[in-house]
């Protein structure tokens, strides 16, 4: 775990899609506009308009919205004033009307099922939907929901924009030492503990009957399509794809979306309203539908397929795992060897077992950090002890056994630039983001009208909101 300075709290606390980020504020005097006609300034009153970003307003119960919504995602809101909270409503409007005239585009099935995650939590927390709609004051569900949509929908137009912004930024060698040597050696972070961890996957060997079974079954909903049903439906009723089942296997995807390369070679082989062969991944078997082309990205709907395991074939690759784990105990072959010869993970066998963090892209995973069933699994095991092989089931892969070892324990220590680069780097990249964030942000206040109402004019803003 990190223990930072203050220097190293600003890089890791200003966060791009973060609801109380730090930013430059927006000056409500800092451009030459018409006057807001008085008919107008009234209105401001009346429907609890409190600010104005472009072409995006910001109301009163806007503020209730963000703080509930913060609680949804298991937030703590009790440091954070109303004030705190318009600051960063106003930068977000600033981003969402900037991408808007970027032309950044955001797919509404997306932020449709967005709302309802969140609409589920409020119904948990206020009890029902009446007093979902007391609380926020709207007087139906139609109202309430078409609001609600488009408060989700504006802050991922701001989250787009800014990722625009740093997408092509990136942080040389020489920037990252330049970084780390400007940090007061008194003020150096603190790194937790960490281990390196090497794994081999025993996949249960699936009969040739099952994935004709599969593909059948997958070519009926094929023709079924065809014939007038619903893609749309038939995915909600068959994908085993978890991620996408509820809005009917729908994907927004281009060339660079982490996607498998069988899933895309297929995607973007088909024309519009064309719904591929089943194919096969390392997930499964697939269909695809193109629903939309829009410039280099694909709107599809897929189903995904998984064959079902025997107890025959999971029996077997139980007693492959036990052998193997004892091969390595008895030194007839060493885990990394047993792992580039007998794994069925094609990510890991390569570099024997070896684990990459997702999180880092490194080979280390902080303890505290760490997922908790790796954590489960590795937190007893001694150097170079290799755990009994276990059974786990992954949403996307489905069974499989994993035996697990921990090659390397790092202890916690003050920051090492060259034991430390891959974390010290990221520092630096972070730091050289929120630069260019700010910088954006200066630029596009002087060309955005924006006007804060009376109300909110005595809030002590950490930036100059309200420059005069």
């Amino acid at each position: 775990m990190i223990v930072p300075t203050k220097k190293i709290i600003t890089i890791l606390l200003l966060t791009f899609s973060s609801l109380i980020s730090n930013a430059q504020e927006i000056i409500a005097d800092s451009v030459k506009v018409k006057p807001t006609p008085k008919s107008n300034a009234n209105k401001i009153k009346i429907d609890g308009i409190i600010a104005t970003v472009g072409d995006y307003v910001v109301l009163d119960s806007d503020i209730d919205k963000a703080f509930l919504e913060i609680q949804g995602q298991g937030g703590s809101v009790k440091d954070i004033t109303r004030c705190q909270m318009l600051s960063s409503l106003l930068k977000e409007k600033l981003f969402a009307h900037q991408a808007i005239q970027d032309s950044i585009i955001v797919s509404d099935a997306e932020i449709k099922e967005k709302m309802d995650q969140q609409l589920d939590y409020m119904l948990e927390q206020l009890g029902s939907m009446d007093k979902v709609l007391q609380y926020f004051k709207k007087s139906s569900e139609d109202d309430f929901r078409t609001d609600f949509f488009e408060i989700l929908k504006q802050q991922r137009l701001a989250s787009e924009m800014q990722q625009k912004i740093i997408s092509e930024i990136e942080i040389t060698p020489e920037e990252t030492r330049n970084f780390f040597k400007k940090i007061p050696e008194n003020e150096l972070p603190q790194f937790g503990a960490e281990l390196e961890i090497a794994q081999i996957v025993i996949k249960p060997k699936i009969s040739e009957e099952e994935k004709q079974r599969i593909i059948s079954k997958l070519k009926e909903i094929k023709k079924e399509v065809q014939e007038g049903a619903s893609f749309k439906t038939r995915a909600v009723i068959y994908t085993d794809d978890r991620a996408s089942a509820a809005t009917g296997g729908f994907y927004k995807i281009n060339k660079k979306t982490p996607f498998v390369k069988e899933f895309k070679d297929v995607a973007f082989s088909l024309q519009e309203g064309e719904i591929s062969e089943p194919f096969e991944t390392m997930f499964g078997y697939h269909i695809i539908y193109l629903e939309k082309i829009k410039g280099l990205e694909l709107e599809l709907r897929h189903i995904l397929m998984m064959p079902k395991v025997s107890p025959e074939s999971l029996k077997e690759a139980k007693e492959k795992a036990d052998l193997i784990k004892k091969r390595i105990e008895d030194k007839e072959i060493t885990f990394a060897e047993a792992a580039r010869t007998m794994s069925d993970e094609k990510e890991t066998k390569a570099n024997g077992g070896t684990l990459i963090n997702p999180k880092t892209q490194d080979t280390r995973f902080e303890l505290t950090k760490m997922d908790p069933e790796l954590y489960g699994q590795v937190s007893n095991l001694k150097d170079n002890e290799v755990s009994i092989p276990y059974l786990m089931e992954d949403p996307k892969e489905g069974k499989m056994y994993k035996i697990l070892m921990v090659t390397n324990r790092i202890d916690q220590h003050t920051a090492d630039y060259s034991k430390d680069y891959t974390k010290i780097r990221e520092l630096a990249l972070k730091e050289k983001q929120i630069s260019a964030i700010s910088k954006w942000t200066d630029e596009k206040i002087n060309e955005t009208y924006i006007r804060i109402n009376a109300d909110y004019q005595g809030c002590d803003f950490e930036s100059n909101w309200l420059k005069k």
